[in-house]
């Protein structure tokens, strides 16, 4: 995918700026040709002598080098790439893109491109949670800027959450998506998986069982045939896709805020086995067993993510699919379903004992759309994914 592809790698400061040295040696293991650019403050973490070295080619650092300016170089650097990859993008590198700022090279080439733009952020952790950091990712969004990541994890200031760099490797699968030609290429998707965890105290919780496989070959899949895809998970059994944007959560109405978070996008797939209920109001210390007595637990309703994103005014995504897991009536209470949350589809699956579908490898799934019910045959869960990214991609309008 990557033989012989331009590639124009803006490193800006940042800690992280170490992982693009490993990136630089990934792609061009992969054909592809590295035009590096490096920020001020990118140098204070990384030389031009060692990207220079990794790259086999010159290190681009200053707006005003008069020698490539004469032929207006910026312009040249910044439309002559098949993708501009950003790794690390900072806080500040991912403001000036949003407000559209041009007071440095790196910055200047943002502005002067129509070539298509791929970031991968790297932060604190408050700093990517900041609301004025979460509003700049909504327009970067909305301008059609491609992410990868971040991670959850470890980061060097000794705190933990979102804001780590994706993973070299993890980089180069976004950027083979962002260049493939597949149907879905220029389209962003949202998909739901696993389960979430509603806390009684701070051992136990509620949850729906979930192995979250499902909904990760269904992100999968969609990644596959081209399509930026925001995978908002609970805690599920199996990990994550290699190459798409995690958001971890543990409870439904942190799986809302996520998946608001995400849009707009052009399909959105609800795989995930969202709790019904939570507590009223969850126990702060580990409720005791006491003899003789029962603990008396008051619930609240959760909030309905699928139905929130199907009947929303304004930003609906194009596409919004359900999942129906049920023991009884499969097609009547899937197709109750579809009308009563307001979703395009429903794929439905029959979870009673006996079928080995809930957790297991295989499944067996009823299509419910306006037009009536389509029955597939049990396969694996890897392609009922492919056969749902391909539907899913059929539907979707085609754009010149």
């Amino acid at each position: 995918m990557l033989a012989s592809k331009r590639i124009l790698l803006i490193i800006s400061g940042g800690i992280a700026a170490f992982k693009a040295l490993d990136l630089i040696r990934r792609l061009r293991e992969r054909g592809a040709t590295v035009t590096p650019v490096l920020t001020r403050a990118g140098t204070e973490f990384v030389t031009p002598l060692s990207v220079s070295a990794l790259a086999g080619r010159k290190v681009f650092t200053d707006l005003f080098d008069l020698t490539s300016e004469a032929e207006m170089g910026h312009i040249e650097l910044s439309r002559s790439a098949d993708l501009i990859v950003v790794a690390p993008a900072t806080a500040d590198l991912m403001a000036k893109m949003a407000q559209g700022h041009a007071d440095d090279l790196a910055s200047t080439l943002l502005l002067a491109t129509d070539t298509p733009v791929l970031i991968a952020p790297a932060m604190n952790v408050r700093m990517w949670q900041h609301p004025a950091t979460q509003r700049n990712i909504a327009v970067l969004r909305g301008d059609g800027i491609m992410f990868a990541g971040p991670d959850d994890g470890d980061m060097a200031c000794g705190e933990h959450g979102p804001g780590r760099m994706a993973e070299p490797l993890d980089i180069v699968s976004a950027i083979d998506r962002a260049l493939a030609d597949g149907p879905m290429k220029g389209r962003r998707v949202l998909v739901t998986s696993g389960p979430t965890h509603e806390p009684i105290d701070p051992v136990r919780y509620i949850a729906n069982r979930s192995s979250g496989a499902q909904g990760t070959a269904i992100a999968r899949a969609l990644a596959g045939l081209g399509a930026q895809v925001v995978f908002v998970t609970g805690p599920a059994d199996v990990p994550p896709p290699g190459g798409v944007e995690v958001h971890r959560v543990e409870t439904a109405r942190e799986m809302l805020a996520a998946c608001e978070a995400a849009l707009p996008v052009d399909v959105a797939v609800c795989a995930a086995a969202v709790a019904d209920w939570r507590m009223a109001t969850a126990a702060t210390s580990k409720m005791k067993k006491t003899a003789g007595g029962l603990p008396q637990l008051e619930f609240a309703e959760n909030p309905d993510i699928l139905a929130s994103l199907s009947q929303r005014a304004e930003g609906r995504p194009g596409l919004v699919i359900g999942f129906a897991a049920e023991t009884d009536d499969l097609e009547a209470n899937a197709t109750a379903k579809r009308r009563r949350k307001g979703c395009d589809w429903i794929v439905a699956n029959d979870v009673s004992a006996g079928t080995g579908i809930m957790g297991g490898s295989e499944n067996a799934v009823l299509l419910i759309t306006e037009t009536g019910a389509e029955a597939w045959p049990r396969m694996a869960k890897d392609r009922v994914a492919a056969q749902l990214a391909q539907r899913i991609a059929d539907a979707l309008p085609s754009r010149l």
